[in-house]
């Protein structure tokens, strides 16, 4: 914490005690977390400060670390480099005691993170994300032995991506021994996409998690804090009063700018704060500009280097600084501005030239090794010095090392920032070609595949193949090769048409047969992309071959994803059982490695068996296993950590856990690029659709819209409840334009010319039976709806055959979806009554869907199919067949809220016997219900009979008696004294 001429706390007796009974200062149970937040100036450090001290009395040891401003020169993980830093300070044994246990703890200590001298040792390998994590978690336990620890961390708004992962993996992670971690942040920092804003939402959530705000403070408080600074005038401190409104610290600042018998004041806060400033002598200005630039912190030894004066002079000039409130000491070997505030006024009060030769003094000091320093801080003086060899070279080095520690996206912004610098003029020469890779496979670890191929595809074109004679050097193919890997790599995580299979053989005809690394990486790229377009004996021998030559050479990676190809490949011939087990065995290996990625990966794939035989809870198990292995260690949208997630949700939705869709779906608080927020919501949208609620299905369709053309996956799910969404609200001839705009968008997607692809059969169902709605909507014969109806199901059939003739047969659900569209075509006929199926035949139909549905474990398409399964019964005269599918369907859409679906069913008698309408006043039987709803839409007698499966003369006897019991003179008028006393409850057959 900074230290320095603090008088009394003021006004904030009420938040210090809430916030000391949190931590368990009072006796109380202490709370898991505290996050602080309030406007610049509010008095948060101030607080937090006064609660460390209380802390400390009370023999709690205390551990707190500080995040910084510079989001472009970031250090994953930063305020627990400074935390495990000063225990090094004070208690070395301890922390290599700590150490020992826990390895991973190296690589965030200041000496283990620094620049490394040319004659240094190699720096030890980089660890996964989870192995820090663990450790983090573990030394925290061990430190709160035996009096408890609080740990602070302040100034969150500038924390790093990794550091958040991090807070909230500690959050849910329950400490069994007495640790509190306190957090301040700056509310007014937080704008509408700062990355901090979901992440708070998402732990406040978290029980033991609680959330204070530190509100302005009143005016009589304000006018203490006024006083205490400097005595002033009633009338003047009003008048400092009403302009700093509520802001503590702007009414110490405008009360201390205050010469004696100067009654006016500065224009604005900026201007009062340079005032501050102005009054320092110009040695003492000279140091505090130059501590600005390194930020709100800096060592004396790094200042020292950089203010080129002799030590009486710098000692002065910051004895002067700090008695003047603009610096503080921290920890006797550091001095911090007293307030962010300040800091932003010294560095914007720089002229250009003077900016940079500071930030260039800075980068001499760091790249000369004269103090301590890590490359992301030399990086980011050396940009703004514009020294491009430096900071290149900087930027590369802080890259490698936050992709050591688990940061890929501190990890890509560094590459990208480096690649940036190479194409300035004046640049030094460098590995363009290396660096964009390593680029490419930071941001597909960090969910952004979209950009790594636009940067890898640039680069190729950029550097054209190299002639085969004479022959290239071998570093130019070398190069070459990698790009093609990344591409290749990224490839797979889209559904734009990217040629990935393509890039994977050029590469394999780029590299040399000789045993390398590389080699293996490259047989086991062109494995995957075989297996990628259904060349699946290419896929097993060139898989093969990569495990082979990666056992061999000691890379097990490269084994466990080759052996996961095998493993998928037994489904692909049709033996699932093996492809369990192979895939088993490689999650075995992976748990024994410690390789949560390839864990990862094998808990997804054997999910997705799962999902494809149709046992979607055994699916749902892995792929929340996985999804929950990826996060551990801050890869949410890893590749399959990402996909993990997506169809733990999609199998959430299909066995009827709406619930469950809603909170996983609900992926903000993660902050996930736009494109991830679309995929799940596409999810949420088929919940949405489900339960008829159209204002939020309206709200999910137009932000999942936007990306039909990127994403397959999105396309499909949106597509397929929005059908239903414009449907069920009479829009059939929207629904219609949408479904032939999600085949053309798809069938241009996945190059599929003749548009077929899986999915087409889902969109055929689900179409088709909203034209049997809007056959009996419109009443009468419709073979424009037939027509259209006969094309959907063709088109279900064409993706049926394609698959068993490709050898890659429709999984549980394709399967039930062609023969759900067998049965609505069947059900459209006999609506239309042009050509209607025989009784037999279109309650076989339908009986084969409900199994279908059934035996997938679709609970909302089971019960939907069970509902027209009833109503086709009831027809057929087995009402009470026809009651029990009405009353299971009945069940499961109260269940799950689904309107859409009881007003379907409410048509269907719940019981035996039991009439379908609430009148009390008619005699009416449930047969001449059916009649008279048909009367009502315009049928004739024959129309009637063949819809219902009885004679013409049933029908005329049927329509004789409704009109005695209506005492109506017509049928006209039987159809409004129906529609009068509310007997057409009917639903669409």
């Amino acid at each position: 914490m900074t230290s320095g001429s603090l008088g009394p706390i003021v006004g904030r007796d009420d938040e210090l005690a809430r916030l000391a009974e949190l931590v368990g200062l009072t006796g109380d149970p202490p709370a898991r977390a505290v996050v602080v937040a309030g406007d610049a100036g509010m008095g948060k450090t101030r607080l937090v400060t006064e609660l460390v001290a209380r802390a400390e009395e009370a023999g709690r040891l205390v551990a707190v670390g500080h995040c910084t401003e510079f989001g472009d020169g970031v250090l994953p993980f930063l305020p627990f480099t400074e935390i495990f830093g000063r225990l090094d300070a004070g208690a070395p044994a301890r922390l290599g005691a700590l150490t020992a246990d826990h390895p991973a703890l190296a690589r965030l200590q200041p000496g283990r993170r620094g620049l490394a001298a040319p004659d240094d040792a190699p720096a030890p390998a980089g660890v996964e994300r989870g192995d820090v994590f663990e450790a983090v978690h573990a030394a925290l336990e061990e430190l709160a032995e035996p009096n408890g620890l609080l740990v602070v961390v302040e100034d969150l708004h500038w924390a790093d991506a990794s550091t958040r992962d991090l807070l909230g993996f500690l959050f849910t992670r329950a400490f069994t021994r007495d640790v509190t971690v306190v957090l301040t942040y700056r509310s007014d920092d937080l704008h509408r996409r700062h990355p901090l804003r979901p992440r708070v939402a998402e732990w406040s959530r978290i029980p033991g998690v609680t959330r204070m705000a530190l509100g302005p403070l009143s005016d009589a408080a304000l006018g203490e804090v006024v006083q205490a600074a400097r005595p002033q005038p009633d009338r003047v401190a009003r008048e400092i009063v009403v302009r700093a409104d509520g802001n503590p610290f702007f009414a110490e600042e405008l009360a201390l700018s205050r010469a004696p018998g100067d009654r006016a004041l500065p224009a604005n806060v900026v201007d009062l704060l340079l005032v501050r400033l102005d009054r320092l002598d110009p040695d003492a200005r000279a140091v505090v500009r130059a501590a600005a630039c390194a930020g709100r912190r800096v060592t004396h030894e790094l200042l020292a280097a950089v203010v080129g004066v002799d030590d009486a002079t710098l000692e002065r000039a910051l004895r002067a600084a700090v008695d003047s409130n603009v610096l503080v000491p921290v920890e006797g070997t550091a001095y911090a501005f007293r307030h962010a505030l300040l800091t932003t006024a010294a560095y914007d009060d720089l002229l250009p030239g003077e900016r940079r030769r500071l930030h260039a003094a800075y980068a001499s000091a760091l790249r000369r090794r004269a103090v301590p320093g890590t490359a992301a801080e030399l990086a980011r003086h050396a940009v703004a010095a514009q020294d491009l060899g430096t900071a290149v070279a900087a930027s590369i080095e802080a890259g490698d090392e936050a992709s050591s520690v688990g940061g890929p996206d501190e990890a890509a912004t560094h590459y990208l920032m480096a690649l940036e610098l190479l194409g300035r003029p004046g640049a030094p020469a460098g590995d363009v070609a290396g660096l964009t890779a390593k680029a490419a496979d930071a941001l597909v670890a960090a969910g952004r595949p979209h950009r790594a191929i636009d940067l890898v595809t640039d680069q190729l074109a950029a550097d054209p193949p190299p002639p085969a004679d004479p022959p290239p050097p071998a570093e130019l193919l070398t190069a070459r090769v990698e790009l093609l890997l990344a591409l290749a790599a990224a490839a797979r995580e889209v559904d734009i048409p990217v040629d990935g299979y393509g890039a994977a053989a050029e590469a394999l005809r780029l590299v040399p047969d000789e045993p390398t690394p590389l080699r293996a990486r490259v047989l086991n790229a062109h494995a995957h992309a075989s297996f990628d377009r259904g060349r699946h004996d290419d896929a097993a021998r060139f898989a093969r071959e990569a495990r082979s030559l990666a056992v061999a050479l000691g890379l097990p990676r490269v084994v466990a994803d080759a052996a996961m190809i095998l493993g998928r490949l037994q489904l692909r011939w049709d033996d699932p059982d093996a492809s369990l087990v192979a895939l088993g065995d490689v999650a075995a290996q992976a748990r024994a490695d410690g390789d949560t990625v390839a864990l990862t990966r094998a808990l997804h794939h054997i999910g997705s068996i799962h999902f494809v035989v149709g046992a979607l809870p055994r699916a749902r198990e892995y792929y929340l296993e996985a999804a929950a292995t990826a996060a551990a260690t801050g890869r949410h949208w890893s590749p399959y950590g990402l996909d993990a997630r997506l169809f733990a949700c999609l199998t959430a939705y299909m066995t009827g856990d709406w619930d469950a869709v809603a909170r996983e779906t609900d992926v903000a608080p993660l902050a996930p690029p736009s494109l991830i927020e679309a995929m799940f919501a596409s999810v949420a949208l088929a919940r949405a659709a489900g339960r008829g609620d159209t204002e939020e299905g309206d709200r999910l369709l137009a932000r999942t819209r936007p990306w039909w053309h990127q994403d397959g996956v999105v396309c499909v799910q949106s597509a397929g409840a929005a059908i239903d969404l414009l449907g069920d609200r009479g829009d059939v001839d929207g629904a219609v334009r949408l479904h032939d705009e999600a085949v053309r968008t798809l069938s241009e997607l996945w190059q599929a010319e003749d548009g077929v692809f899986s999915a087409r059969a889902r969109f055929s169902a689900l179409l088709l039976g909203q034209l049997s709605a809007q056959a009996v909507r419109a009443g009468g014969t419709s073979a424009d709806l037939l027509r259209l109806g006969a094309d959907l199901a063709a088109a279900a059939e064409r993706t049926d055959e394609e698959a068993r003739r490709s050898g890659n047969p429709l999984g549980a659900e394709g399967r039930a979806w062609v023969v759900r569209t067998r049965a609505e075509l069947l059900r459209l006929q006999w609506t239309v009554a042009l050509d209607p199926p025989a009784p037999s035949a279109l309650v076989g139909a339908w009986e084969e869907a409900v199994a279908t549905f059934d035996a997938l474990g679709h609970a909302f398409e089971g019960a939907r199919s069970r509902a027209r399964l009833a109503r086709v019964l009831r027809a057929a005269g087995r009402p009470d067949d026809a009651a029990a599918h009405a009353a299971h369907a009945r069940e499961t859409a109260e269940r799950l809220g689904a309107r859409p679906l009881l007003a379907e069913l409410g048509a269907v008698p719940a019981g035996a016997g039991r009439p379908a309408t609430r009148e009390p006043a008619t005699a009416l039987t449930p047969r001449e219900r059916e009649v008279l709803a048909l009367v009502a839409e315009g049928r004739s007698n024959g129309q009637i009979g063949r819809q219902l499966f009885i004679s013409t003369k049933t029908v005329s006897v049927h329509v004789s008696n409704i009109l005695a019991k209506l005492g109506a003179e017509g049928r006209t008028e039987a159809a409004a004294i129906a529609h009068r006393r509310g007997l057409l409850s009917r639903a669409h057959p």
